[in-house]
């Protein structure tokens, strides 16, 4: 891995850490609206499957072992084995689903490369809510039904918002990073 990467890599996991902050508590559920969807999509988006699970992977690393990176500035592995750890944990296989569109966004049409890139995003948005709704449900005793309610149905329209604007970002910017995909 260069130097380059190695930045490229580095600065996705610190754009996750600024998107935890933008962060808005929810008085119905233990999960804030955060705008990480938007960065863990992107950084697999833009940096492909390896580096992009790389990044988030060092990303939730940083805030287990303590480092507030965490939504509201938080960290630590009491956040890891809380409600919302399993949202933290998929970060890294949601960004290398995302990333599976890498490749379309730098050589495919614009529309094509948008359309692919919003799909693969949105397939690691179920990745994220699949493994988060089921953390959730296993941490706090609830029904899955329940934790669903909590934890995604309120999310879904402005996520899908957020991996739209990671796909348009993603397919403008996708000829500029392209040196540090694998």
């Amino acid at each position: 891995m260069n130097t380059g990467t190695m930045t490229r890599v580095a600065l996705m996991a610190a754009v996750t850490a600024v998107a935890a902050q933008i962060a808005i508590p929810l008085p119905f559920s233990p999960v804030p609206f955060t705008l990480q969807v938007l960065a863990v999509v992107l950084s697999g988006l833009l940096l492909g499957p390896l580096h992009g699970a790389l990044a988030q992977g060092i990303y939730v690393l940083v805030g287990a072992v303590g480092v507030p990176v965490f939504a509201q500035f938080s960290g630590g592995m009491g956040k890891i084995l809380g409600p919302t750890g399993g949202y933290l944990l998929s970060y890294p296989l949601a960004a290398a689903v995302a990333g599976l569109a890498a490749h379309a966004a730098l050589n495919a049409t614009r529309g094509r490369a948008l359309t692919t890139s919003f799909l693969w995003g949105t397939a690691g948005l179920a990745i994220i809510y699949a493994l988060g709704a089921t953390w959730l449900a296993t941490v706090t005793d609830l029904p899955l039904a329940a934790a669903l309610t909590q934890g995604v149905l309120p999310f879904v329209a402005f996520d899908l918002v957020k991996v739209g604007l990671a796909a348009l970002v993603g397919t403008a910017a996708a000829p500029a990073v392209a040196i540090s995909r694998a």
